[in-house]
């Protein structure tokens, strides 16, 4: 059989794959540190867990409703005008399988085949290849200096086809908060343009210092029209594996997205719309906690990354670091680099390749002190075998 054209030029994650590798050679006995994933070293709330496990004893596991429980969207509303500062309905909240899923079924409701969406750099590995499968053409927009936004490099990088922008804050790879003003320029673009905005704000909650994370839809009522708000529970809820997030648009985006789900995948998973609902009604005191202990390990990562020499953006949210090594590059770039040291010192990192910085490598600090102190130590040990190129 021939596969389709749009299977067979799409990129497998690299992020995935690395993570794949990395629990291949642990269970071949080596004693892997894997810093290549995005999912924290700590279990869900209780909370979260109790409300699951009661939901699964009383048997009550059936469908709901495609775009969700009506009691779970309610929730999800009422979180995001407190948290948003602006009113949310039930109606306009679509629950997904998880919030990749969320930004999958974004590009499908709103774009066509020859239109392109601005993906300003770092991104997140997925961002291009979903906006591919939709059959749109993402247009990569080049950052400003330490991984910013660029607002000049957008505009610039606008035509007559362009329908929309993605933006990630704080962002995954590099851990950048954009500033007020940043997120006021690219509404501005889209105003002036009619575009669009995707807001991926699966990182909102983990904002370490500075201001906190401003989403497009705080902006006022025209911003708050023509953005779509993706958030979901894997990150600041330590909840990967319950697979389960949400968009937030106006009401004919999520009517869109509704039918599409209805056909495309059915009901998010009952027992991880309970258990999301229970994390959202009131914040677990765990969460706090995650965050207070996140920023520890941030500090002495980026701290540990100067001492080396390696130029590294300031992470004030998310938790990633993201050190440029372009010295210590042969011929294969970033993803030599990092299968070396995976083979070497049994140290799985991320090549900034997978986001659009070849220069660069992603450190997930979503491990414990001890093991980002052990991590280090081989990172440098591989470093000073490596020399510069």
């Amino acid at each position: 059989m021939r596969t389709s054209r749009r299977a067979s030029e799409i990129s497998l994650s690299l992020t995935l794959a690395l993570d794949a590798r990395a629990k291949e050679l642990a269970r071949e006995g080596r004693d892997v540190i894997n810093m290549a994933v995005g999912e924290l070293d700590v279990p869900a709330p209780a909370a979260v867990r109790e409300a699951a496990t009661r939901r699964i004893e009383s048997g009550d596991v059936r469908y709901t409703p495609a775009p969700g429980a009506h009691e779970v969207r309610e929730t999800i509303a009422a979180h995001l005008s407190k948290t948003r500062g602006t009113p949310f309905a039930p109606e306009e909240v679509v629950v997904c399988h998880s919030a990749k899923h969320a930004l999958t079924n974004t590009m499908l409701a709103l774009v066509e085949s020859g239109d392109e969406v601005l993906v300003p750099l770092p991104a997140w590995v997925s961002y291009v290849e979903i906006v591919k499968v939709s059959g749109a053409t993402p247009v990569q927009v080049p950052p400003g200096p330490g991984c910013t936004y660029d607002a000049s490099a957008l505009a610039a990088a606008v035509t007559p086809r362009t329908r929309g922008i993605m933006i990630n804050s704080p962002c995954n790879p590099s851990g950048y908060v954009m500033t007020r003003a940043e997120t006021e320029a690219v509404v501005a673009l889209a105003a002036e343009h009619d575009l669009w905005i995707l807001s991926d704000e699966i990182y909102r909650r983990l904002v370490y210092e500075g201001e906190p994370a401003i989403s497009p839809a705080s902006l006022g009522d025209e911003a708050r029209a023509r953005t779509v708000i993706v958030d979901g529970a894997s990150k600041a809820f330590a909840m990967t594996g319950y697979r389960i997030g949400y968009l937030a648009a106006p009401v004919d985006v999520a009517k869109a997205v509704t039918r599409l789900q209805s056909q495309m995948t059915g009901a998010p998973n009952t027992i991880s719309q309970v258990a999301f609902r229970r994390a959202l009604e009131e914040e677990p005191p765990e969460v706090a906690d995650v965050v207070t202990e996140l920023d520890r390990r941030r500090r002495f990562l980026i701290g540990e990354l100067k001492r080396l020499g390696l130029e590294t953006p300031e992470p004030r949210g998310a938790f990633y670091a993201f050190p440029n090594v372009a010295r210590y590059l042969d011929e294969r770039g970033a993803v030599g680099f990092c299968e070396d040291l995976l083979e070497a010192e049994n140290l799985a990192l991320v090549p900034g390749t997978a986001f659009g910085a070849p220069e660069h490598v992603r450190m997930s600090y979503s491990l414990d002190l001890e093991t980002i102190g052990n991590a280090v130590e081989r990172f440098e040990r591989f470093l000073g075998t490596r020399g510069s190129a």
